[in-house]
């Protein structure tokens, strides 16, 4: 059974369909992404599973049970982080962290490990209005992990950590996935679901495009390889007889060839002992969202 199952679920606001027929499944343990540019529904969506708003028609059960109306059952069983954070005024991030732990009924010392855990130890008795976005981020992550929940919500949790903060973080979630915790997030950074999620869905105006494996949609994707080498490896004329039809380009440092026969390319390539500063690039997760999506600016 299914730890989390959504079904046709909707949500209009006047004539705009935020969320417009969506349906999945996450599995115990699993790790599910959810994708799509700015205003596709994934908040929206990610609110209704939450049990923060209320769908216009659907279903929608967690664990076995309905989160809308608001279930006292789950609450102690979900963990939720919010796409912007909202903290009691005046109190100190440790006192932050220990409110949220008492109203679960779990003790400081816990609430004292997860400040540690997310490197905030140092930034223990700073108030949470002088956090830095980043800092008060990985607190907001505290709050949501520090009574053990079995199934954790993320609304795009890294989107104002450094590069440093973000890999800690991606280590963070990987330890509690590997402990049964099912992880559900929201993201915009493609590197991330690729590094993290089993299944991720690709959302757009409300919709599910598509659903499955990140390495399973990459595959899927009939899309040409970029290999690189260095520039002056290869004469002009030896590069278009190799290329075989492939597109060759020289840009004074790279000497790029565009195929959808690379390895052929490379055994060629190697026979002629011109593999000097090889570079590879295959399609990625970002190359199948732009694919299913498009590439306008969104609002």
């Amino acid at each position: 059974m299914p730890v989390i199952r959504v079904e046709d679920i909707r949500k209009s606001y006047g004539d705009v369909r935020a969320v417009d027929g969506v349906s999945f499944e996450v599995a115990e343990g699993e790790f599910f992404g959810i994708l799509g540019p700015n205003g596709a529904g994934k908040t929206t969506t990610l609110e209704i599973v939450e049990g923060l708003r209320e769908p216009d028609s659907g279903e929608v059960s967690i664990l076995g049970r309905r989160p809308w109306p608001r279930n006292q059952e789950l609450l102690t069983r979900i963990g939720v982080q919010l796409q912007a954070s909202s903290f009691f005024e005046r109190l100190t991030a440790r006192e932050q962290l220990r409110t949220f732990a008492s109203l679960y009924g779990v003790p400081a010392s816990r609430a004292d490990e997860m400040l540690e855990t997310v490197g905030l130890t140092e930034s223990a008795a700073t108030r949470t209005e002088k956090l830095s976005g980043g800092q008060a981020q990985r607190l907001s992550i505290a709050c949501s992990l520090v009574h053990s929940p079995d199934v954790l919500f993320l609304d795009e949790p890294t989107g104002a950590l450094d590069p440093q903060a973000r890999r800690n973080l991606w280590d963070l979630l990987r330890s509690n996935a590997a402990q049964g915790r099912t992880v559900v997030l929201t993201t915009h950074h493609m590197e991330e679901a690729e590094a993290l999620c089993q299944r991720v869905a690709i959302m757009d105006h409300g919709r599910i495009l598509q659903t499955g494996p990140p390495a399973a949609l990459v595959r899927e994707l009939d899309q040409s390889v970029r290999i690189s080498i260095e520039s002056g490896t290869l004469s002009a004329e030896q590069a278009r007889a190799l290329a075989d039809g492939a597109a060759v380009a020289d840009d004074g440092v790279s000497l790029s060839f565009t195929t959808t026969a690379p390895a052929a390319l490379l055994a060629a390539l190697s026979d002629r002992n011109a593999l000097a500063g090889l570079q590879v690039r295959g399609a990625t997760l970002e190359d199948v969202f732009l694919h299913l999506t498009g590439r306008e600016y969104r609002s």
